[in-house]
Order: C-alpha cells, then sequence, then structure tokens
C-alpha cells in the first residue's frame, strides 16, 4: 500500500508544480483584466480582455501615454499616462502642456476641458505619482476625479488584448 501511494505521490508532484508555477506567475507576472466601460475609446472597447503585465515596471520606468491599470479604492480602472512625476500639466483649448509647453496628444479624439493642477493644490505632481486620464475625456472616471496616482497603485500595464480576437495583439 505504501508503494501505491509513492507512486500515486510521484505522479502527482509534477503537476503540482506547475500549478503552484502558475500560481506565481499570475500573482506577480502576469494577470488578466477586463475592459469596462468606455472611458478608453476610441483604443479600447468595453469588453476587451488583456493582458495585465505586473513585472515589466520592476525593470523599466513607467511611460508618459503607457495605458496602465491602477487601483483606487476597489476599483480597478485602466487608464493612459499623462504626467509624470514632477511635472506640471494642464490642458487649454484641447491641447496639453507639459512644464508650459505643448506636447501633442493624439490618443485624446474628443474635447478634453481645460484644467491645470493647481485645481488639485498642486503645483507639480509629487514624486512618486502619476496623472492618469482615459482616452474619452468626456466619459473619464480619472485623475481629474481622484487626484494623482501613487505608483504603488499602478499595478502593470495594460497593451494586449487577447480577445476579441479580431482585435487580438498590441495597442498603444
Amino acid at each position: 500500500m505504501k508503494q501505491k501511494i509513492f507512486y500515486y505521490g510521484k505522479q502527482i508532484l509534477p503537476y503540482l508544480f506547475i500549478i503552484l508555477i502558475v500560481l506565481l506567475i499570475k500573482k506577480y507576472a502576469f494577470g488578466t483584466v477586463l475592459v469596462n466601460g468606455h472611458s478608453m475609446e476610441d483604443t479600447l472597447k468595453n469588453g476587451d480582455f488583456m493582458i495585465l503585465d505586473k513585472l515589466s515596471y520592476h525593470f523599466r520606468e513607467i511611460n508618459r501615454f503607457d495605458i496602465v491599470v491602477v487601483q483606487v479604492g476597489k476599483q480597478r480602472l485602466i487608464k493612459r499616462v499623462i504626467g509624470l512625476p514632477k511635472e506640471t500639466i494642464s490642458y487649454e483649448d484641447n491641447v496639453l502642456y507639459i512644464y508650459g509647453k505643448k506636447l501633442d496628444d493624439t490618443y485624446s479624439k474628443k474635447i478634453t476641458q481645460d484644467f491645470d493642477l493647481h485645481a488639485f493644490d498642486l503645483t507639480s505632481i509629487p514624486d512618486g505619482y502619476y496623472f492618469v486620464m482615459g482616452d474619452n475625456r468626456i466619459d473619464s472616471l480619472d485623475s481629474r476625479s481622484f487626484g494623482v496616482i501613487e505608483e504603488k497603485n499602478i499595478l502593470g500595464k495594460a497593451d494586449f488584448i487577447l480577445y476579441p480576437f479580431h482585435r487580438f495583439g498590441s495597442v498603444k
């Protein structure tokens, strides 16, 4: 009887190891995220199923215009990074200004209402924080509503659509 248990244990062990590896990868390296809503249109569509890359920001910086998943309270939201730490940002007449200089923001196809950081009692984005917005600026819950996002609340990068299959691939 002991031999049978040992034999079955040896057979099951590789499968348990595989399950453990998959769980570790899902927890620390990659996950999935579902686009819920219209705040990232026209780039992402409601119902897009995406890969969440939790690993890459351990090896490289978060860049302007990256699509990220942020934790805001109990919600996970998909947004685009607009402002980086220590920057001053504003929108005037649908134009993005960083440090007072015009910067092309080709991702927003809609009107962006004028604002600057003074509306949030800030002169610049604090170190370790980011300003995020949805591409559909008219219909987006973003940093204009909840303020700047601390880096620890950026869960990862989301720039690869898995489903629907006709949209499969990288997005920018």
